[in-house]
């Protein structure tokens, strides 16, 4: 069985101009390396065997017919390795030349692409030796080394669901990139030999174009530049080498280097075609022309340890505090103007909301706050309601109290011990058996005395519980789970800590200490009694396991449709030192059964903002039945 994970690497070679028997070799020992780290697709600069820099020697039958000699050396070095490999060449066809990328495997040259545009303009002037791909034009052959070879619009099925779609320079700049079409037409992997000059500020826009169309194209894009050993008459390369992967950067090779360079990295395919199967957009962009011949150019790809793959541990949190800070402004932007818009649309004078000195619920205060000031409002327009309770502590009632006050809000604390007592003795339940219904008493009757409350003052209840709790089911039905709006659904755990922290960070010496010490404090709905000596005995991740680890599972089940093999795989890489497998596998088996029993919750939660590409609103981001099977999904 292929593996969904497929290792290409990108090289930037020690070329000399104009001599391509010295380049084969540099061109061979690279792929001698590639071999040794079980690279599947090699991809070498734009006219790698000659180098770009050669001008009117291009002209020359004896540049041309020595560059041939190179190929048949690269072709023959290619029997024995498991591998494709791509190198740039000129090829003269009839009485034109083109500037072509040809594939090989195995001895073989399985298809030739030539250029689509040809750049002639300010530093370019390549029309002065090379024609452009016909318009129009599908596919033919050209004999080359002695054999009928495909050329033209060629994709390469490489196996293991990977499909090569092959551009050189000058297209990935065109306003519509051939790379464009070949991804409606079946490629996911688009690889560029490149000749890109430097100057300044050219690095950070061939990159963000790169970036770019592999986030529109939903697809990996490998680039390979022509390094520092081409001419420095008029210009100077870099060498750069890039892969992404839909967006995102996956790997970068030094610019500038003397040495060759080969920059790797492990593609998920696998998540590439779910992505597009989901996305209705693509799929509805996707052409049935045929103008593109698939030609099969499998390599065997049974395993992949996964060496030149970053596997984020918590994905929904960005890795630098530049980064963290921005998203944490973003998120506080959209979840406080979501409920600035719903109370100005209700009419309502402020709003309600259930303090527990927890991290949820000062989320929840803090962005009722921004959204008075966007509305103009006043803090004491917000009923801040603390309702002590018998699992309640010292610790975060202090640190309930203290928060309001410091912020300015209208504080209620309502005792709900006894209304618990007199509801469980009203049912027949005996209040020394702390069970579940010991437990939910108390969060339907805190539900209850806020919603009630709510319509007694005339504002509106803003529910607090977030994305991980609704992932996990951790939430009382008709209790913390209802609202009349939530603005914490689309917020995983991971980052409502950050959120938190970002805010301290900017707050006064006062509201910072408290905040800090909510941070400190273990997760705990506390609905069972403390310990005794008065600290939370009822510790949520004790109960149902790592928050880091279900958002885990969360992000990559949700938005790429993960397989539970696949979701282990990943995470053992992820907390590599940190957790064991075996660990991670019992907390998975429990994710998975939690998130299916428990979506009849999420099928009916109150209206949300959505702050980030993972959601479960039943009414936007996630459908799903509510008595449907786990079986499948936990094998």
């Amino acid at each position: 069985m292929n593996d969904p994970f497929f290792r290409i690497a990108a090289a930037s070679l020690k070329l000399k101009v104009a001599d391509p028997e010295y380049n084969s070799g540099e061109i061979i020992n690279i792929i001698e390396e590639a071999e040794k780290k079980n690279i599947r697709l090699l991809l070498t600069p734009e006219l790698s065997i000659t180098s770009y820099t050669c001008a009117d020697l291009f002209f020359n039958s004896a540049l041309l017919e020595s560059s041939l000699e190179a190929l048949k050396k690269i072709v023959r070095t290619t029997e024995d390795k498991n591998m494709a490999v791509i190198v740039g060449i000129p090829v003269a066809v009839g009485s034109c030349l083109f500037n072509c990328a040809a594939v090989i495997k195995r001895g073989e040259i399985i298809g030739v692409v030539p250029k689509t545009y040809i750049a002639n303009y300010h530093e370019f002037y390549e029309k002065r030796w090379f024609a452009p791909m016909a318009k129009g034009e599908a596919f033919r052959t050209v004999r080359l080394l002695g054999e009928e070879v495909p050329f033209g619009k060629c994709l390469f099925d490489l196996g293991s669901g990977a499909i090569l779609g092959i551009e050189i320079c000058e297209d990935l700049w065109a306003p519509v990139p051939p790379s464009s079409e070949m991804v409606l037409n079946g490629a996911n992997i688009i690889c560029n030999l490149s000749a890109s000059d430097e100057y300044v500020s050219k690095a950070k826009y061939r990159e963000d174009l790169i970036s770019n169309q592999s986030a529109r194209c939903i697809c990996a894009y490998a680039y390979s530049g022509a390094s520092v050993y081409e001419s420095t008459t008029d210009l100077v390369f870099s060498g750069a080498t890039i892969i992404a992967e839909n967006g995102g950067i996956c790997a970068k090779g030094e610019r500038f280097s003397r040495d060759n360079v080969l920059t790797a990295a492990d593609i998920d395919v696998e998540k590439l075609n779910s992505l597009r199967r989901t996305n209705i957009t693509f799929s509805e962009n996707m052409s049935c022309s045929g103008m593109y011949r698939i030609i099969n150019c499998e390599v065997v790809n049974e395993s992949n340890d996964l060496s030149y793959r970053y596997i984020d541990p918590h994905p929904f949190v960005p890795s630098d505090s530049d980064s963290i800070n921005e998203r944490c402004r973003e998120i506080f932007a959209i979840q406080s103007g979501g409920l600035a818009k719903r109370i100005m649309h209700v009419g309502s004078k402020g709003c309600v909301i259930g303090i527990s000195g927890g991290l949820d619920s000062t989320l929840a205060l803090l962005v009722a706050v921004e959204s008075m000031k966007i509305l103009g409002k006043k803090n004491s327009d917000i009923i801040g309601v603390t309702m002590p309770g018998f699992g309640t502590t010292d610790r975060t009632y202090t640190n309930a109290l203290k928060l309001m006050n410091e912020l300015g809000v209208t504080v209620r604390e309502i005792n709900i011990k006894e209304a618990c007592l007199i509801h469980m003795r009203d049912i027949g339940h005996d209040e020394n058996i702390k069970d579940i219904t010991y437990e939910n008493t108390q969060a339907r009757e805190r539900t209850q005395i806020l919603f009630d409350l709510a319509n007694k003052e005339g504002c509106l209840l803003v529910g607090t519980g977030d994305l991980s709790e609704l992932a996990m089911g951790w939430c009382t039905y008709n209790g913390d789970h209802m609202s009349m709006y939530g603005v914490n659904a689309s917020v995983p755990k991971t980052l409502v800590k950050y959120l938190v922290k970002y805010v301290a960070s900017v707050s006064k010496r006062e509201t910072r200490d408290t905040l800090l010490d909510i941070l400190d404090t273990p997760v705990s709905p506390e609905l069972l009694p403390p310990d005794e000596n008065g600290k939370i005995a009822q510790k949520t991740e004790d109960n149902i396991g790592p928050y880091e680890l279900h958002d885990f599972f969360l992000y990559h089940f949700v938005r790429f449709s993960s397989s539970k093999e696949k979701l282990l795989r990943n995470a053992v890489k992820a907390f590599d030192g940190i957790y064991e497998k075996a660990v991670i596998e019992k907390w998975l088996n429990v994710f998975l059964k939690r998130f299916f029993i428990s979506q009849f919750k999420r099928s009916c939660i109150p209206d949300s903002p959505k702050v980030g590409s993972v959601s479960l609103s039943p009414r936007g981001d996630w459908r799903m039945p509510s008595d449907a099977s786990f079986n499948v999904f936990i094998k």
